[in-house]
């Protein structure tokens, strides 16, 4: 299965998860597939750093809003899938279990990968954005106005 035949789509979607998924959590999901394949590096993890970009509004004019740590690399499974990632920070072994997840899902092991790694990031990814949108929620003020005097 080829990249194309995956749909860029849905290759963003699981790589922006695996990029912001916890470290601990990663490993441990990947820990429960067993003996994953061998590979060769295309690029070593590396650490560098980017511009962020930024822009008012979503809409306005683009500005630069600062610099940002990341590691990238690139693999090549032994049987000729190739994964790449980028995660923000230092942390050369979380971007080679993303490298390594992205490869697999484009091979024959991605619906299993899909239910043992993704779908439980999913989830906790979601049960994260709702206890901080219940949390910011519960500090909502509701402001009116009295009328003073007659009704």
């Amino acid at each position: 299965m080829s990249v194309t035949d995956v749909g860029n789509e849905a290759r963003k979607g699981w790589m922006g998860l695996l990029a912001r998924a916890p470290v601990a959590r990663l490993a441990a999901q990947l820990e429960g597939l067993g003996e994953l394949p061998g590979f060769d590096w295309l690029r070593v993890p590396e650490v560098g750093g980017v511009m962020v970009r930024g822009r008012m509004g979503g809409t306005g004019a683009p500005f630069n809003l600062g610099e940002m740590t990341i590691t990238r690399c690139a693999l090549r499974l032994e049987s000729g899938e190739v994964g790449h990632a980028y995660v923000q920070g230092r942390d050369k072994a979380h971007a080679e279990r993303a490298a390594l997840v992205d490869a697999l899902m484009q091979g024959d092991r991605a619906e299993e990968l899909r239910a043992a790694v993704l779908a439980p990031l999913e989830a906790a990814e979601a049960e994260t954005r709702r206890a901080r949108a219940a949390k910011a929620a519960a500090t909502k003020v509701d402001f009116f106005t009295m009328v003073r005097g007659e009704a």
